[in-house]
């Protein structure tokens, strides 16, 4: 056996690198390896500069290489004690289509199987090129440590797509339940009409217990976190008049229990408003806006120099004196009005202006490149649209034309409901929770709130969106 395994690496060793034949009068490079003398030259025709080794690809300066008698006489010596692997070892290696010769060698860069005349070319000349047997054990091992990440990830997929079968079933069962619950409101609805008096007293008594509960709680909350203070107050004093040492020691923990308190949030109530005065068209008008609240806040940069915008810029009024102000193209210099921070080009938006008793004010959407040069009424044209009172009960509709609106009830509180996807605009009399308005319109540039204050003192304020209303 081991004859046949010595004989076999005889008839390896006997082999041209490039042509896999045995050697025909082989010669020796500089750096040691051997080649049929008609191969090297053949490799190194069209060079000039530098002569690379075919194997080790090392480089050299001038073309030199010497005869190898005694491989010569080893090569006659394996050729006659052929055994039946040699056919099969040239079968191994598949032949390039463009010079003809095997692929033995591989690029490690671009992965493709390479002619030791390929290897030479410019596209790989600075490429890490190795022999196929050292890149396929390479190769391999890399497969071979990828083959059980990917059993996981079948595994994964397959759980995901046994649970999306499960979801048809969670489905049917979630609709059915909502429709009970559909059912169910419906009839609370009537029996709370029927009985509205003794269902709204006992609303009431609930709300008060229910406000006691969350008013105690947030009392104990207060006093754990007094007492919380107290302790880190207490430690920091005594930790203060220790060693340099001790006192080091302890300042990390000190330092992240400090920074880590949380101020309990202060518990608000207000008591519901209980009644009947809506018409029951819009009763449900509450449960549809609310998931579309927008945190709407004025843009300081486009404010009018007289106008005067509160702290948390939900508030603002005109003012008697100009300020002095850096030029901004965006600002409003001859009308007193100013946009919101946010512009919308998506989704479904919704925010209440409260206008109270002003004489004068226009409130709605417009682009943000939309001109400023009016004194009191923006010019008709594209790109606005609003509502907004002119004097006494004449409330006027901004926007493809001018026109005149008689609501049924004043309004003290505007709601303003923008839908990108539909191109609509509406405005709501939050009142009496009636529809004053609504546009139909291409949006196809993003807008921004508009308001327009007027020279009155009364401000114009937007509604905050609570906890609850996020």
């Amino acid at each position: 056996m081991e004859f046949v395994t010595g004989l076999v690496h005889l008839q390896e060793e006997s082999r041209c690198p490039i042509c896999l034949d045995y050697l025909k009068d082989p010669v020796t490079i500089n750096c040691g390896h051997n080649f049929c003398r008609s191969c090297i030259n053949m490799m190194w025709k069209d060079l000039d500069d530098t002569f690379p080794c075919p194997v080790c690809r090392f480089c050299f300066h001038n073309k030199s290489f010497r005869s190898n008698r005694q491989l010569s006489n080893l090569t006659e010596i394996a050729k006659r004690l052929q055994v039946r692997r040699s056919k099969r070892k040239r079968q191994e290696y598949s032949m390039c289509e463009k010079h003809n010769q095997f692929l033995t060698l591989f690029c490690g860069k671009d992965l493709e199987v390479l002619c030791t005349q390929c290897s030479f070319s410019v596209q790989h000349q600075k490429h890490y090129i190795y022999p196929i047997k050292k890149a396929a054990t390479f190769h391999r091992k890399i497969l071979e440590y990828s083959i059980e990440p990917l059993r996981d990830n079948v595994e994964r997929v397959e759980k995901v797509l046994s649970l999306q079968t499960s979801k048809r079933v969670d489905l049917k069962k979630k609709v059915e339940d909502r429709r009970e619950e559909i059912i169910f409101e419906f009839e609370q609805i009537r029996q709370f009409l029927q009985n509205q008096r003794e269902a709204l007293l006992r609303q009431m008594d609930d709300e008060e217990r229910d406000i006691l509960t969350k008013l105690n709680e947030n009392q104990r909350t207060f006093s754990g976190h007094v007492s919380t203070l107290k302790h880190l107050l207490k430690e920091v004093e005594c930790r203060c008049v220790q060693s340099e040492l001790e006192l080091l020691t302890h300042v990390k923990g000190i330092y992240n229990r400090y920074q880590n308190l949380t101020y309990p949030e202060l518990f608000v109530f207000q008591l519901k408003k209980y009644g009947f005065s809506l018409p029951p068209q819009y009763s449900g008008l509450d449960r549809i806006i609310k998931p579309f609240r927008a945190d709407v806040m004025l843009d300081l940069e486009t404010a009018h120099p007289q106008l005067i915008v509160s702290e948390d810029r939900k508030s603002v009024r005109y003012g008697n004196k100009k300020k002095h102000l850096c030029y901004n193209p965006r600002r409003f210099y001859l009308c007193p009005a100013v946009l919101g921070s946010r512009s919308f080009n998506s989704g479904r938006h919704y925010w209440e202006v409260e206008v109270g008793n002003k004489p004068k004010w226009t409130l709605g959407v417009c682009r943000d490149r939309f001109p400023r040069n009016w004194r009191t009424w923006p010019v008709v044209e594209g790109g606005f649209w609003a509502i907004g009172r002119y004097i006494e009960s004449i409330y006027v509709i901004l926007g493809g034309k001018r026109t005149q609106l008689l609501p049924v009830v004043r309004p003290s509180k505007i709601g303003i409901f923008l839908d990108c996807e539909l191109g609509e605009v509406s405005f709501y009399n939050m009142s009496d929770r009636s529809l004053l308005y609504n546009f139909n319109d291409s949006l196809i540039e993003a807008v921004c709130p508009y308001f327009y204050i007027g020279v009155d003192s009364e401000p114009l304020k937007i509604s905050s969106v609570t906890d609850d209303e996020r």
